[in-house]
């Protein structure tokens, strides 16, 4: 009943807002931010009242221009980006832009397709949008894996990681996340209560070796893996 109701609120409000950026962000991409962080407010909002989930984060998050590296469990941390950092900048899927509406807004929001088929000419690609972004200062996010995994697994980082690392030659901040926890282990679609955690690593140093920088990433997004606190 708790998750039911949260969607009659979460997705009613999401609907309004989606509108509101569909109707202001052609004349103002100011208007477009502020509609994306009132969502992602309005999402954490609504697990905390409704689905009495919370949230701790265990570090210091990075600021400004970085390359995070995030642990990729549900639609939670997708949508509390923008809550967690300022006008972040995600690497999606180039399918997720396909889709009507949405694909535009997250275009003009300034979220990266990832064309997984181009190979080597889509790893230019990324670098140049990469290094723009990181120009203006706004955080460049990967989720490393390339798909949502269930709490408790985890599968190999995707090449993708590696080439970007490679031809970035930046820092590399990865973050934990056990926001999979916090669902029915039978009926997934169900949201239980608890505390969502976000545990900011080490920070993997630039110029690694491929094989060490993979294995310190993937060792250090998957450091919740256990059960939820």
């Amino acid at each position: 009943m708790r998750t039911l109701v949260w969607s009659l609120f979460f997705y009613t409000g999401s609907l309004i807002l989606v509108v509101l950026a569909a109707i202001f962000a052609p004349f103002s991409l100011g208007a477009l931010i502020r509609i994306t962080r009132w969502w992602s407010r309005w999402h954490r909002g609504c697990a905390r009242v409704i689905l009495g989930q919370q949230i701790r984060v265990e570090g210091a998050l990075p600021s400004g221009a970085a390359f995070i590296i995030m642990k990729h469990e549900a639609m939670f941390e997708t949508i509390d980006m923008p809550v967690l950092f300022h006008l972040p900048v995600v690497f999606a899927k180039a399918e997720l832009f396909e889709i009507p509406l949405w694909g535009r807004l997250a275009r003009r929001y300034g979220l990266l397709p990832i064309e997984r088929s181009a190979g080597a000419k889509a790893l230019r690609n990324m670098r140049a949008s990469a290094l723009d972004v990181m120009a203006k200062g706004r955080p460049l996010i990967l989720f490393p894996e390339g798909t949502r995994v269930p709490h408790g697994e985890s599968p190999s980082i995707r090449s993708g990681f590696a080439g970007l690392y490679a031809l970035l030659g930046v820092d590399v901040t990865p973050i934990a996340v056990n926001s999979g926890a916090l669902r029915h282990a039978r009926w997934r679609w169900i949201r239980l209560p608890g505390t969502i955690s976000y545990l900011v690593g080490a920070n993997i140093p630039a110029g690694l070796p491929r094989a060490e920088a993979e294995g310190l990433a993937h060792r250090a997004i998957n450091a919740l893996n256990g059960p939820v606190n």
